[in-house]
């Protein structure tokens, strides 16, 4: 009974995780240009820098793991 707890912790993670990255990002990207085409410029530079940011930090560490180092 553990074991199946244990996977359906696992399960809910990956989901979650899945969910924001796989569609969250690219939804809040298209905010962002939505923003930019009624001219909000503001709104859109803030939603590019997040997406941006989230990119940048799992590049990062896809590639800190890569050489042993530990980011997070």
């Amino acid at each position: 009974m553990e074991q199946l707890l244990a996977a359906l912790d696992a399960i809910w993670k990956v989901t979650a995780v899945g969910l924001v990255l796989g569609a969250g990002l690219p939804a809040l990207f298209s905010l962002g240009v939505r923003a930019q085409a009624s001219g909000r410029v503001a709104w859109a530079y803030a939603a590019y820098a997040v997406v941006g940011l989230a990119v940048l930090s799992g590049i990062a560490g896809i590639v800190a793991h890569g050489l042993g180092f530990k980011l997070f």
